[in-house]
């Protein structure tokens, strides 16, 4: 299965080393045995989670460099894009945060089993992001299949500090998206600095990051509560 990652990260020119192997064997294997008593993940096949979890995920360094960046993957759920991040760059700083404490707890579990340093964090984003332990403090920001662009930007970028990057990962009908979010993202002191569109070699998926760069501190009000985000988008 290892082949099919590298041969569909290749043409993004993104290669692995034999420890990453190793991890991402033992990653795929605890994530479908945890999965059969715990709701992990609809994709059970290891050639599928190779291709459309850790190819995708690791897609992500042909976007930005995050080496020797502070991250964190907000929503992480059974750890993407941001644990095969980690294994594909050792030398991120990684944080990994989730509403749901038995995916904290997998997480911690799995980073502890690939001998990987990450802080595997129990919390709602709305909430964390009020601590000045995240607060406007992250160079790169990620978010996968969490949410809507206008709910999303208002739940991540207060984590980025100013100069900073929070990536959205969607797929390609982004531009709806796209242009509901733009009084959100003014808002909270950022522009979309780029778009960038890829595919993973081995499937018929096309996907798209949204590269949004904070400006200034996040003002002080957001994010709101969850309920208001989900009523009222910005």
């Amino acid at each position: 299965m290892f082949n099919k990652l590298k041969d569909a990260l290749q043409s993004l020119d993104i290669s692995l080393d034999a420890r990453a192997e190793e991890r991402f064997e033992k990653y795929c294997e605890t994530l479908i045995e945890t999965n059969k008593v715990m709701n992990l993940t609809a994709i059970v096949d290891p050639q599928e989670i190779y291709l459309r979890h850790f190819a995708d995920s690791v897609a992500l360094l042909a976007c930005f460099d995050f080496s020797g960046k502070k991250v964190i993957d907000v929503g992480t759920g059974a750890g993407f894009p941001g644990l095969p991040l980690k294994i594909a760059c050792p030398d991120i700083n990684l944080t990994l945060l989730d509403s749901l404490r038995k995916r904290v707890d997998f997480l911690q579990n799995t980073c502890d089993l690939l001998g990987l340093d990450a802080n595997c964090i129990h919390a709602r984003a709305e909430e964390a992001a009020m601590s000045a332990d995240f607060r406007d403090c992250f160079d790169v920001v990620t978010s996968r299949a969490v949410a809507s662009l206008p709910m999303l930007c208002e739940l991540c970028l207060p984590f980025v500090k100013p100069g900073g990057v929070f990536l959205a990962m969607k797929s390609k009908d982004y531009l709806a998206e796209l242009e509901a979010s733009e009084n959100a993202i003014k808002t909270l002191q950022a522009r979309v600095e780029r778009i960038w569109e890829y595919s993973i070699e081995g499937t018929d998926l096309a996907y798209c990051v949204v590269v949004i760069k904070k400006l200034a501190n996040t003002p002080s009000k957001y994010p709101r509560r969850f309920a208001k985000i989900q009523k009222n988008p910005l």
